[in-house]
């Protein structure tokens, strides 16, 4: 056997000294070959290098920061997946998150122990909280070896240790009354209050009070009793119309003389006056949303807090909703308390003033709710905004669900005249021949044209090779040959001969088609128009930054057609209301163009306001001082002149203004209805001077609908109210002429 044990060393031996010593070893790219030399065959060993450990956790974690269960379900064993399904364990981490308010979480994986099959990893997690601060914790995650990686046991002290053996956390929520919005003087658009949602039950109407039940609502929801008249009959007997909200106050004659039909149901709410001011500026609030829920639940809500949904009402969140409180601790599974995690006080709603003028801003709505369209108030020297309206408007309060008037929510949210779309801001229009004014200051600081430069101002514009234009005198005259009469009216002649200021003043078109195709050939010599609409603002959002806004659209005209339409304001011209008042409001304060704010101030309960109103100059209109005042003089001229195309709606009123008609083709229907102007009166009243901009969509002219308008607002600032026109006759397509009684 000895003998056997050598000789079996002594091959071992051989055996290894061919394979690796002496002359013969063969090198690394030698093959190596069997003993009668044919090669064998080379294996490939590829080492695997081991799972880890710490990334898995990693993962896991980088998963849970953007509340990917999926992914962090996918990581467990097989067992835990077995123990617990995908929608349990997301529900389990989301309300625990939930609950604890978490913002953010922050986490450091810090160690490993490993052997062949299992495994445990620690780390440190932060739960940075909206309402109990941070919460730090370490964690140990045990771990196996399943298919080559390595998968997390789920345990509930994952989440916090003091979760273990089914515990939970619960929230106790403190959540202060939400802070109210008042005008720029302190009267109150939003507030906390008891009301009635007033309706009209159509078979419990006493006829003989119908006239008494139709004007009552009328004054109080600022109806036309015959359109109430007209609602009754449409929707016949048996069924209810919501009308408006009101307060006690607001409505105590009504209420005392309660007639037969009407339906007054009180509920306590967030109020909003007089069924709105300023609705799409202000906006509303709704309850969280199904969709919002996690989202609030990490800021602190309890989750049935209304919220601010649109406008200053989602803008001001922060301050309305003031700082929630709360107390987290942690119940055993019947429901006792165990310990409590952390606490904190709830803090008063801060109130926000706005720049608003309640009682100009209500001028507005009435004057512009018998339209699609809107109208805009600035003060020229600070941005303030003191009037957005938008028309139609709707009522905030119809997003209440303890209002009985919300069962009109889904015709709202169905109109096609979009009443939630705030106009004033994110509306887009063509300009028209308001946009004469920006092609007027190109034309003279290009110094091709001086404000004494003549065109000769006829009914057709041949300068186009291919095409033929009609001046607005043109239409005007065959309308009156339509009807059998002369062109022998102001508004059915040719202009004539005109100087530029003069042009601006009789709006010729002629003239600035011919300045669009001079400019478009001269356009490097300063006249590129597109270049002086975005000094002026145009193209881009103004910055107000608290509500929606559009940015409209600029572009540089590639062909002669282009450029004699963006000369008049029309083809690929695309602009804002807001926009506009800010560079009317620019030209009538000496070239600034102020970003427009509609935030005066933002007032705790106690203390300083911690905001406060304060102009912010964005900018200066590319035109020297010289021009702007060559400017200035044509707009005044539009408004004074007696050939002006404002004067007609404008005479015998008792402040001075300047500024331009416009009447934009939409493509659909009849044109918009354009003016833009602003006040020259502050060194002779103790009120700042304003800009104002109306458009009335698909009406016809600027100087029959958005002058009267513009005057009503100009009486509405100085007067309190307008003295003159009757809105009601644009209901029926008539201009507004009548005069009130």
């Amino acid at each position: 056997m000895k003998v056997l044990r050598w000789f079996n060393l002594l091959l071992i031996i051989a055996f290894l000294s061919a394979c690796t010593g002496g002359s013969n070893t063969p090198g690394p790219n030698t093959p190596i070959t069997s003993i009668d030399g044919t090669p064998l065959p080379t294996v490939a060993v590829t080492i695997k290098p081991a799972p880890d450990a710490k990334a898995a956790v990693t993962k896991y974690l980088e998963a849970l920061q953007k509340d990917d269960y999926e992914t962090m379900y996918n990581l467990l064993t097989q067992e835990s997946r077995a123990s617990v399904t995908l929608e349990d364990f997301s529900k389990r981490w989301n309300d625990s998150l939930n609950y604890m308010s978490a913002k953010e979480i922050e986490f450091i994986v810090n160690s490993s122990l490993l052997s062949p099959f299992k495994a445990e990893v620690g780390y440190s997690i932060t739960y940075k909280t909206a309402l109990v601060g941070d919460i730090q914790r370490n964690i140990l995650i045990r771990m196996n070896l399943e298919e080559e990686a390595w998968k997390i046991i789920w345990e509930d002290s994952q989440i916090l240790p003091e979760l273990a053996g089914g515990n939970q956390l619960v929230m106790e929520y403190s959540v202060p009354a939400r802070g109210d919005i008042y005008d720029k003087d302190g009267q109150a658009i939003v507030s906390q209050d008891d009301a009635f949602a007033f309706g009209i039950q159509t078979d419990q109407i006493n006829y003989e009070l119908y006239g008494t039940l139709t004007s009552e609502f009328g004054k109080l929801c600022g109806y036309d009793p015959e359109y109430i008249k007209d609602l009754i009959d449409a929707v016949g007997p048996g069924n209810y119309i919501p009308m408006c909200e009101g307060t006690r106050d607001e409505a105590q004659r009504l209420l005392s003389i309660n007639p037969g039909g009407m339906v007054a149901t009180e509920y306590s709410s967030r109020y909003y006056a007089r069924s709105g001011i300023a609705p799409q500026a202000v906006g509303y609030t709704q309850l969280i949303q199904p969709e919002q829920l996690n989202e609030y639940r990490r800021l602190g809500y309890r989750g049935d807090e209304r919220i601010g949904q649109t406008g200053i009402e989602q803008w001001a969140e922060d301050y309305l909703a003031g700082k929630h409180g709360g107390i987290l601790r942690i119940a055993a599974p019947d429901g006792s308390i165990l310990s409590t995690l952390g606490q904190s006080s709830a803090e008063p709603a801060e109130s926000v003033y706005l720049t608003i003028d309640r009682n100009l801003q209500i001028n507005a709505q009435n004057a512009i709710e018998f339209f699609r369209g809107a109208i805009v108030i600035m003060e020229v020297d600070t941005g303030r905004i003191l009037a957005m309206a938008s028309g139609p408007d709707f009522d905030p309060n119809y997003f209440d669900p303890d209002n009985v008037n919300s069962i009109g929510i889904p015709n709202l949210m169905n109109d096609g005249n979009q009443p939630l779309l705030n106009r004033a801001s994110q509306g887009q229009y063509p300009l028209g021949s308001v946009f004469k004014i920006i092609t007027m200051s190109a034309a003279l600081e290009s110094g091709l044209y001086l404000k004494d430069t003549p065109y000769d101002c006829q009914y057709h514009f041949n300068e186009l090779p291919d095409r033929e234009l009609d001046d607005w005198t043109w239409e005007h005259c065959k309308q009156r040959q339509q009807e059998g009469l002369a062109c022998n009216s102001t508004d059915s002649v040719p202009s004539g001969l005109l100087t530029l200021q003069e042009g601006l003043m009789r709006s010729c078109n002629p003239y600035f088609w011919h300045i669009g195709l001079d400019l478009f050939a001269n356009w490097d010599r300063g006249g590129d128009i597109a270049k002086i609409s975005q000094g002026f603002g145009l193209g881009a959002p103004t910055g107000i930054d608290v509500i929606p806004e559009s940015a409209g659209q600029i572009l540089v005209p590639a062909t002669d057609i282009d450029a004699v339409n963006q000369a008049i304001g029309q083809g690929d011209v695309q602009v804002t209301p807001l926009q506009v008042v800010d560079f009317i409001a620019a030209i009538a304060n000496g070239g600034t163009l102020y970003r427009p704010q509609l935030i005066d101030h933002i007032q705790p309960v106690e203390g300083d306001p911690s905001f406060v109103f304060k102009p912010e100059a964005r900018g200066t209109l590319p035109l020297n001082p010289g021009n702007l005042d060559i400017l200035r003089e044509a707009m005044l001229m539009v408004t004074q002149n007696p050939r002006g195309t404002a004067r007609f709606n404008i005479r015998g009123l008792q402040f001075i203004t300047a500024g331009k008609t416009g009447t934009a083709e939409s493509g659909n229907g009849l044109p918009h209805a354009w003016f833009a102007g602003y006040t020259q009166n502050a060194a002779n009243t103790n009120k700042p001077d304003i800009a104002i901009v109306v458009i009335v969509e698909n009406k016809g002219e600027g100087s029959e609908y958005a002058v009267p308008l513009f005057r009503a607002m100009v009486e509405s600032y100085y007067y309190g109210s307008p003295q003159r026109y009757n809105y009601e006759n644009f209901e029926i397509g008539q201009p507004p002429y009548t005069p009130v009684p």
